[in-house]
């Protein structure tokens, strides 16, 4: 198609160059006129031949050239309290990515135990019915000291994320399921998982897992050497 429109554009512009040539008069004849009319009649039924051109796809969520300012809070932490590298992780208890990247978290952890810390925030996202209960499970059980052993069950029950099994995993895990049972109704808690999705909305996350590696966003459950980059990227600006 792009070679029928090339052959009358061809075509346009000897029709211009011989009628300027056969006449010595600045103004083209009227004959002329209608000839190009019929010829830009035919350039358009040419095009509506060919394919629409592809939709330019615009990029979602955080820039990741940008350093955003991430707002820690009262976030579980994991790592050396004075870590160089700050990894803010965005999750969801019933995505199966999120617990997929776990494994990758533990190594960067292990590799580098004086410069790198983990913080964990809530976003569980609309459609995963069983995310806002489990993430107000594990800040329940954060509460007595115990986010993180709850985090690591939810993710290992990933498919059964009831209310029978948070007290069952709250009773394995020693705590006091009475007050478990009464923090993870309360208003508090609540709270404290609703400002975690304030931040991811502020921040533009709209899908998990998402990570700030030193406040530059990085989205999905990558592999372990491209985290290793990126924080040693991060170390390397650091100095």
């Amino acid at each position: 198609m792009k070679t029928g429109l090339a052959i009358v554009v061809a075509a346009v512009i000897g029709l211009i160059g011989g009628y300027f040539i056969g006449y010595n008069s600045a103004t083209p004849p009227d004959d002329l006129f209608e000839t190009l009319a019929e010829i830009q009649s035919d350039i358009a039924e040419l095009k509506k031949g060919q394919p629409a051109p592809a939709p330019v796809r615009r990029p979602s969520g955080p820039d990741p050239d940008k350093v955003y300012d991430v707002k820690l809070g009262t976030s579980p932490i994991k790592g050396a309290a004075d870590a160089k590298v700050t990894i803010v992780e965005f999750s969801d208890f019933q995505c199966p990515y999120c617990g997929r990247v776990g494994p990758t978290l533990a190594k960067l952890l292990e590799d580098y135990p004086d410069d790198v810390r983990i913080v964990y925030k809530h976003l569980p996202l609309s459609f995963h019915k069983d995310a806002l209960p489990a993430a107000k499970a594990s800040a329940a059980a954060g509460r007595q000291g115990k986010f993180w052993e709850m985090h690591d069950q939810l993710f290992v029950n990933q498919r059964d994320l009831s209310e029978a099994r948070f007290a069952e995993i709250a009773k394995n895990l020693g705590l006091d399921v009475g007050q478990f049972d009464e923090d993870y109704k309360s208003a508090a808690v609540a709270t404290e998982v609703a400002q975690d999705m304030n931040e991811a909305r502020r921040l533009g996350v709209t899908g998990t897992p998402g990570f700030f590696v030193n406040g530059r966003f990085s989205s999905g459950a990558k592999p372990y050497e491209s985290f290793k980059v990126m924080v040693d990227a991060a170390l390397a600006q650091k100095g």
